[in-house]
This record gives structure tokens, sequence and C-alpha cells, in this order.
């Protein structure tokens, strides 16, 4: 099947990915504490019906925290894999999850798109939310090689 060169490779593009999304993640969320980033986020909270009704009950600075614990939580679970499999599959799905819910950002957002001429035209805010795309992936690439390992364990 893989030859050894080739799964070394393998072995060092999942440790990349998952230790870079973990980074990621940790570092985003810790971000969620600082008042520049409660700023940077607002559009994106206030247009979405979901996040909308929580910034009304909780108001910005508390749901801009409880969304960086959130992801702070995915990311250590997601470095958890060595020693945690299972855990590690958990917040793989949730970070999923995170990338799931800000890449429905670009249907709710209005400063996700520059004005319409011709075809649609991404923002520099909806530049910014695509590359969840990718992370999405990764996300979902290393929940599947954390079960794997767990069936093994």
């Amino acid at each position: 099947m893989y030859s050894t060169a080739g799964k070394g490779l393998q072995s060092t593009g999942f440790s990349t990915i998952r230790y870079g999304l973990a980074l990621n993640l940790l570092s985003i969320g810790r971000l969620k504490f600082e008042s520049y980033e409660v700023d940077n986020i607002r559009p994106l909270i206030a247009a979405s019906p979901v996040f909308s009704r929580l910034l009304t009950q909780l108001g910005e600075q508390k749901l801009a925290r409880v969304i960086g614990v959130t992801e702070m939580v995915a990311g250590s679970l997601i470095a958890a894999k060595p020693f945690a499999p299972k855990a590690s599959a958990l917040g793989s799905l949730g970070a999923a999850g995170i990338f799931a819910t800000t890449l429905s950002f670009l249907a709710t957002t209005p400063e996700a798109w520059q004005e319409r001429r011709g075809e649609p035209k991404l923002s520099l805010a909806g530049q910014f939310l695509v590359k969840d795309i990718v992370l999405l992936g990764a996300s979902l690439l290393t929940a599947a090689e954390s079960l794997q390992a767990e069936q093994h364990t």
C-alpha cells in the first residue's frame, strides 16, 4: 500500500494538522479575552440568528469569553490524542462544529460580501471566514484519526 516514506509523510502530515489546529484554536480562543477581538467579532455575532440571541442574553464580552473558552477546550482536547484519543476525537468534532458555525457567517453577515457587481466577491471579512473550510476538513481528519487510534488501544 504505502511505502515507508509515504507512511512517514502521512504521520508527519497528521501531526502537523493536529497540532496546528490545536494551536490555532488555543491562540484564537485566547484572543476572545481581548477587547479589540470583541470589536472584531461584533459584526459576525450580531448578524447571526443564534449568536445575536446569546449576545442579548450575555453581552459582548461574556459571549466572546464563552466562545474563547470553547475554542481553547477544543484545542486542548485535540492535542490530547497521544494519551486520550477518544477525548481528542470529541475535541476535533467540537472544532468541526466551531468551523461550520463560522462558515455560516458567510450567509448571515452582510459585511462578508462586497457590493454585488456581477458575481459575488468576498470582502476582507469573507476572506477571513472562507479559510475555515480547510480547518473544518482538518477537524474531520483529526477526528477520524483519533477514533481509529481509540479502536487500536
